[in-house]
């Protein structure tokens, strides 16, 4: 995140913004399936990266690490476009991995946040952002959208916007017609501080030039923060919209918000040195405000509102699922709840190759024969499927 000025805009009374919404048990089951364990392995794995500046061999790492996240997540090379982009000395790529709608296939709902980072491996700024977006698009990867929804890891933010107003200028505008968005939703630097009780979360208010979008953009932050007292223990503050990846859209005349830590925030000591790490943030902040987030793209894309228990209980009874011991050395256990009688379980490199594939139903596995090293695991259930990472000694 880049230095935003101090101007605060302080909601003055909630019950005027929960009069739009009501609270949908649907978009809350989905919620509650966020991961506090996914959370924090995405966070650790993401500093392990190092420094992400744009144009390094760590910025491109990255890119790939996230990447091999979608493919694991059961999303295939029809979803991904990557958007390779030169400007200000500076050659990177944008990663967009699109989920279609239902009834406007044509119309977006973008959920964005920047990959590269300086002075240090940038945890917080932004492996906060990027772990919600991924946690995002595993929940949400097989549940209906009327609106498409386009998930957009971008690099060269820290240089100045680079990938994002490459990306407005070159595709949104490139587009004919131009790409119709329904609304932008940024998430940067939202790890909050490890001191802190981190109970409260800004969403960021467009007031910026051109003034054409600042009606429908208020409308859109208020359903933002809406969506953050429905769905997640936080509470609620404005900030100004400014110095992030929204703002090329915002530019271009587009209805943008997007979220931002409160404590630390404008002071954070830790953002842009060595020490963005993890130890000093709040991974449970982080989970919180993927409730708020999770909530809120069901809501602009119009999510089905069937519930979780008639809509996708193979997939809720595939989330239970255990390998273990994890690391494994000779055999696999797979611990499947009662109810799943016929499922694929195969193994794959992470780069996505198959090593192994059972087809028989069977839950104890031989892998004495492999190398020691981290694969993926994956089992499908009537087309449905969960992957979780398998380290082999």
């Amino acid at each position: 995140m880049i230095k935003r000025s101090t101007i605060l805009f302080t909601l003055l009374a909630f019950v005027s913004i929960l009069k739009a919404q009501t609270f949908i048990q649907a978009y809350q089951d989905r919620v509650n399936q966020i991961s506090q364990v996914n959370i924090n392995s995405y966070l650790q794995e993401f500093e392990a990266l190092g420094v992400k500046r744009t144009g390094t061999t760590q910025n491109i790492n990255t890119f790939n690490w996230i990447k091999n996240k979608y493919i694991s997540l059961g999303y295939t090379t029809a979803d991904f476009f990557e958007h390779s982009w030169t400007a200000s000395g500076y050659s990177s790529k944008n990663l967009i991995v699109t989920k279609t709608g239902t009834l406007y296939p044509n119309k977006f709902v973008i959920v964005c946040g920047h990959f590269d980072s300086i002075n240090g491996p940038g945890t917080n700024d932004n492996g906060s952002g990027t772990s919600i977006i991924l946690e995002m698009a595993r929940i949400l990867k097989d549940v209906p959208t009327e609106y498409s929804i386009k998930f957009i890891h971008f690099s060269g933010e820290e240089q100045g916007l680079l990938g994002s107003s490459r990306y407005v200028s070159q595709i949104v505008n490139g587009t004919s017609p131009k790409m119709d968005i329904k609304v932008v939703v940024n998430l940067d630097q939202v790890g909050g501080l490890a001191t802190k009780a981190n109970t409260k979360l800004y969403h960021d208010k467009d007031q910026s030039s051109p003034s054409s979008n600042n009606a429908a953009a208020a409308i859109a932050v208020q359903e933002l923060a809406n969506c953050t007292l429905l769905y997640s223990p936080l509470t609620v503050d404005f900030d100004p919209a400014e110095s992030t990846d929204y703002v090329p859209f915002q530019q271009n005349g587009e209805i943008i918000t997007g979220y931002w830590e409160y404590e630390g925030g404008y002071n954070n000591p830790y953002v842009h040195t060595a020490n963005d790490l993890l130890v000093n943030m709040d991974p449970v902040y982080v989970l919180n405000v993927g409730k708020s987030a999770i909530g809120s793209i069901q809501h602009f894309a119009t999510a089905s509102t069937t519930t979780l228990a008639t809509e996708d209980i193979v997939s809720k009874n595939l989330e239970s699922t255990q390998f273990y011991p994890n690391p494994a050395k000779n055999t696999l256990n797979l611990k499947i709840v009662n109810s799943i009688k016929n499922f694929t379980f195969e193994i794959t490199d992470m780069n996505g190759s198959q090593i192994l594939v059972s087809k028989d139903n069977i839950q104890q596995i031989d892998i004495s024969h492999l190398k020691p090293g981290v694969y993926l695991g994956t089992i499908t259930v009537d087309n449905k499927k969960v992957t979780k990472k398998i380290i082999i000694e």
